[in-house]
């Protein structure tokens, strides 16, 4: 293994706020990127205050997404604060932001003005709608770009009003995955041209991307998928079944040679034959009924013994986990997937591990979030040379 990461002297700016915009700077910070996270003075990042609240005062989910990251403060709507954000800007790679479109603009810190800072300048701008189209000043939050984007709709049961789809901050996490992409991509892009360029995304977009077949089938049909609970369309018996200790399995047959091994497993052969539901059309016409013949079988067993005869017949299964499963669980435990880490201000803290493992390079975490501020003097002064003077005058004002 050598000892480097990825993005080891990439300098990333954070001017972002309430995870989709951040997310995607921990991404790059967990991959060594050198990330500035700045924060307004005496506020911080709404994340700080999100969800579960520590002793420290600052949320769980901040400790978690704001790992790597260097915390300074700074007042961008301040003439003085402009012009620090302009000098940190003329050494960085990357800065990224999620205000409402035209927010920076309004504040005299556009990308043509950034960019004229620094040509190799790369902007990552994640809003509810993107920078362009009749929607861009709307304001957006993970829940509307779920509803947007396509996928509320999708989930629950077709009698009943569409639920959260898993969390309502899929679409943050998504644009900031995105955002990295976008990132490397442009990253790569000035090795080639020597300038930077602007990543725009909209919430919803990375949730519509991923939405299979639906957009081509509406267009090539009209077909309207509808709700369908657990069940999935063009494939059955593909669902979530009960068990006989109180617990759910999740079952994937997607071709007809799989659902002959699930029939054989359940001791009915039968079922697969060409004159039942040997064939996928025989299976879709009977979804309700074939789904109903799987969970009464499966309900007959405890999920460990549904596991172990699934997996002898080679047929897709797993567990429907809750988080204290997952804890439990020892595959998790050999893939390092729960990272425990001792945290100054908490303690010992489990968070989830670095994604993708890279095996000549890999990511780390190497600190939780910090308090607000906390690298303000190692940045101010360190960084840009200011004096304790002008860190002290700057204060004063309220710049930092």
């Amino acid at each position: 293994m050598i000892d480097v990461q990825a993005l080891q002297g990439c300098k990333v700016l954070d001017i972002s706020t309430f995870l989709a915009g951040p997310f995607c700077a921990t991404q790059l910070g967990e991959f060594g990127a050198d990330v500035v996270k700045i924060e307004l003075p005496g506020v911080g990042d709404a994340t700080r205050r999100f969800g579960t609240v520590t002793e420290c005062g600052d949320s769980l989910p901040w400790l978690s997404e704001s790992r790597n990251k260097r915390c300074i403060t700074l007042d961008l709507r301040k003439t003085d604060g402009a012009a620090l954000l302009k000098r940190l800007v003329a050494d960085a790679d990357v800065i990224v932001e999620n205000f409402q479109p035209g927010t920076l603009e309004k504040w005299g810190l556009g990308y043509d003005v950034l960019s004229a800072v620094n040509p190799r300048l790369i902007m990552v701008r994640i809003s509810g709608y993107g920078q362009t189209g009749p929607y861009k000043d709307r304001p957006g939050f993970g829940r509307i770009g779920n509803a947007f984007g396509g996928l509320s709709f999708l989930a629950g049961y077709p009698d009943r009003a569409p639920v959260t789809p898993g969390s309502a901050t899929i679409p943050d996490y998504m644009a900031g995955l995105y955002g990295a992409l976008g990132t490397l991509l442009a990253l790569q892009a000035r090795e080639k041209t020597g300038r930077g360029q602007v990543v725009d995304i909209g919430l919803y977009e990375p949730i519509f991307r991923i939405l299979d077949e639906l957009a081509p089938a509406f267009f090539h049909s009209g077909y309207v998928r509808q709700r369908m609970g657990p069940g999935t369309v063009n494939v059955v018996p593909h669902s979530h079944y009960p068990t006989k200790d109180g617990r759910w399995i999740a079952i994937a047959c997607t071709n007809d040679k799989i659902f002959a091994r699930l029939a054989e497993a359940m001791g009915r052969p039968e079922l697969a034959g060409d004159d039942s539901w040997g064939k996928l059309a025989a299976r879709e016409r009977d979804r309700a009924q074939v789904d109903e013949t799987v969970g009464a079988w499966t309900a007959t067993m405890d999920r460990a013994d549904l596991m172990h005869r699934c997996e002898t017949s080679q047929v897709p299964c797993g567990p429907v986990y809750s988080i204290d499963e997952i804890f439990e669980d020892p595959h998790y435990q050999a893939r390092g997937n729960i990272l425990r880490m001792q945290d100054p201000r908490v303690g010992e803290l489990a968070v989830p591990n670095v994604v993708p493992r890279l095996t000549e390079t890999p990511g780390k975490v190497q600190w939780l979030g910090m308090e607000l501020g906390a690298h303000n003097t190692e940045i101010y002064q360190g960084r840009l040379g200011l004096s304790d003077d002008e860190l002290q005058r700057l204060r004063s004002a309220g710049v930092i």
